[in-house]
């Protein structure tokens, strides 16, 4: 093989520059390689280019590349155009051999081109990229493709999506899917789906499985999902936990996992433990501080007991002291939480800002459906930041005031007359509803937007005397 190398053979100088590559020589490998290359060997044009990348420089990559994406090489055009996007920023150039790469049949640089195209706003060719790599086997462009579909408003097409992606074992997509059967209201097809996202520990997917069969009053299997999602990390789905625990009639394990929900910054665990702290331990210095957490994140129930407790205790305050020490850190270590910190303190009570009623009503399976769709679609690919929370309790707030209309009634005109509200600002209450509910009818809310119409879903309740 040396003799036929340095006779000038490029095959054999690939090979040779590939043996010194297997045995750790660098620069034997790049000296047989540019030997070969000068021959005209594509494959060690492209070998170049990765030993530039990762050993010498980018300019020099940059140049090897180029000679093996010019000469037809896929990956040598896929690689090139990574580096002048992720390198340069030069979105233009990396687009054109992104399509050079894709039209070779690289299914990566099909992906990697809708992404470029959503993120320049050119949504028409995101999806027909997207149609190209998923069509040619990537399930994370159909799931993609899925929730462009749903922000459209073609929902056919991406349950379609979804249920590609979900049967090649894709998660995500399976749960997404599950979402969009329990926002149609078929729970029972939704649970088919969840099964399947839990089955390699999607905590989401847990959390609703514990949440059908808490609705079904089997209180150990919600148990045991909940607690499934919760060793994931899920916050809520450790309040959750504790919440059955109580139920099951367990208080040590509620205990727990309020304690863990609370110093996570759940104001609802927050009360609930405290009052735990409080039945179960006789701990009132704990039991003050968890519901003083509480009622600084807006819990009304928990501001109400802090004044009991402290009518109990002579009018005074108890001194909860610092979170681990005292009363209160026997309690919380006993309980396995981990004490209030930086994270378990809610904002408004570091801030001193008076913080909004907390929304603790039910709200319909299928409404929190929706609003967990829009958040995932709004969200995608660095776009707009929503809160789950914000947009439930706007569909809450709606469905809650207006489903006890019997009569066809133009709803906005309805709640206008009857709170004094500006009309306005109903509508456009109303308006955002729709496009959660009808994704496609108008872009998702901004945050100013979701700020706004919150102000006016808890002006109706108050004027209508729904707290």
């Amino acid at each position: 093989m040396l003799s036929a190398a340095q006779a000038g053979d490029a095959v054999a100088a690939h090979r040779l520059g590939r043996l010194y590559a297997q045995r750790g020589d660098r620069s034997a490998a790049r000296h047989w390689w540019e030997r070969a290359a000068g021959a005209g060997n594509i494959d060690s044009a492209y070998n170049l280019g990765i030993w530039h990348e990762k050993h010498g420089s980018l300019d020099e990559a940059i140049t090897w590349y180029e000679l093996a994406a010019g000469a037809g090489d896929a990956e040598g055009a896929l690689n090139l155009a990574g580096l002048l996007l992720e390198q340069r920023g030069d979105v233009l150039a990396a687009r054109q051999w992104f399509e050079t790469a894709a039209g070779a049949g690289s299914r990566p640089a099909a992906r990697r081109l809708a992404l470029l195209c959503e993120d320049i706003g050119d949504g028409v060719a995101a999806r027909d990229w997207h149609h190209r790599a998923a069509s040619a086997g990537d399930l994370a462009s159909a799931h993609d493709l899925a929730f462009l579909s749903y922000a459209s408003g073609e929902e056919v097409q991406a349950r379609a999506w979804w249920e590609y992606a979900a049967r090649g074992g894709h998660a995500d997509a399976a749960y997404y899917l599950g979402r969009l059967l329990h926002a149609c209201r078929d729970p029972e097809g939704a649970e088919a789906l969840y099964r399947l996202a839990a089955k390699v520990d999607h905590p989401g997917a847990a959390s609703q499985l514990g949440r059908l069969a808490l609705a079904r009053r089997d209180l150990r299997t919600a148990r045991a999902w909940f607690e499934r999602a919760a060793h994931l990390g899920r916050v809520e789905d450790q309040r959750m936990a504790g919440f059955v625990c109580v139920e099951l009639e367990d208080p040590r394990a509620a205990s727990h996992w309020f304690g863990r929900a609370a110093a996570g910054g759940d104001a609802e665990a927050a009360y609930n433990f405290g009052l735990l702290l409080i039945a179960e331990h006789n701990d009132l210095n704990g039991g003050e501080h968890w519901l003083r957490q509480a009622a600084g994140c807006g819990h009304q129930g928990a501001a109400a007991e802090l004044e009991t407790l402290r009518s109990v205790l002579g009018g005074g305050t108890a001194d909860a002291g610092p979170a681990g020490s005292g009363a209160q850190g026997a309690s919380l270590t006993g309980s396995g939480a981990r004490g209030a910190g930086p994270h378990g303190a809610p904002v408004a009570a570091q801030t001193g800002e008076p913080a909004a009623p907390l929304w603790d009503r039910p709200v319909e399976p299928e409404l929190v459906a929706r609003a967990e769709l829009a958040v995932a679609a709004a969200g995608r690919r660095g776009g707009t930041p929503l809160r789950l929370s914000d947009l439930t309790e706007i569909l809450g707030t709606w469905d809650l005031l207006t489903r006890r209309l019997r009569e066809p009634v133009d709803v906005a005109a309805w709640l206008t007359e009857r709170s004094g509200l500006h009309a306005g600002a109903v509508e456009h209450l109303g308006a955002v509803r729709m496009t959660l509910l009808r994704p496609g009818t108008a872009p998702w809310p901004t945050p100013g937007e979701v700020e706004h119409v919150l102000a006016t879903s808890r002006s109706l309740r108050k004027r209508l005397g729904v707290t």
